[in-house]
């Protein structure tokens, strides 16, 4: 034998090619499990939203300070850092320091919606224990910050208004 190797009587394959199928036919079981492990994640997001759903009140509270920090340093209960999973603990998460009625606390929201949150104002959110799930305005709309406009943005910008 040569540098072929019989696989089968009839067929001649190389051992490059035998190699080739088998890390092909690995990719798609690996691709398949993920796809099953990932629907099952996304049922469990489905029913755990429905639930936060159903436990979410409206609360009028005065925004004193957002920040992206670390959960260990967020100021949460020990309980909740104690639940969240180790590899999360050490990621920054968006944090809003509140006062709601006399307390003064610390709570988590989601990105989109900590971009909408105002500083020292007062707000309307849908809350579901420490989590902010939506927030209205209390006195005037919520706007999120204009993107920042780069160079080339800025240029054409100003090249329009001078032809007008």
């Amino acid at each position: 034998m040569s540098d072929k190797m019989m696989l089968f009587p009839v067929f001649c394959v190389r051992p490059f090619v035998i190699v080739l199928i088998v890390i092909l036919v690995l990719m798609v079981v690996a691709l398949v499990a993920l796809s099953i492990y990932g629907r099952k994640r996304q049922k469990k997001q489905e029913e755990t939203q429905k639930e936060m759903q159903a436990a979410s009140q409206s609360v009028s509270m005065l925004v004193i300070d957002k920040k992206h920090m670390k959960l260990k340093e967020s100021g949460l209960p020990q309980l909740v850092i104690d639940q969240t999973p180790k590899y999360m603990r050490g990621q920054k998460v968006p944090v809003v320091k509140a006062k709601v009625g006399p307390k003064i606390m610390p709570l988590l929201c989601d990105e989109k919606i900590f971009a909408l949150i105002p500083v020292k104002k007062e707000i309307r959110a849908v809350v579901s224990g420490i989590y902010i799930m939506e927030v209205k305005g209390l006195r005037s709309n919520l706007e999120a910050k204009p993107k920042k406009m780069k160079f080339s943005e800025k240029v054409k910008a100003k090249l329009s208004k001078k032809e007008k």
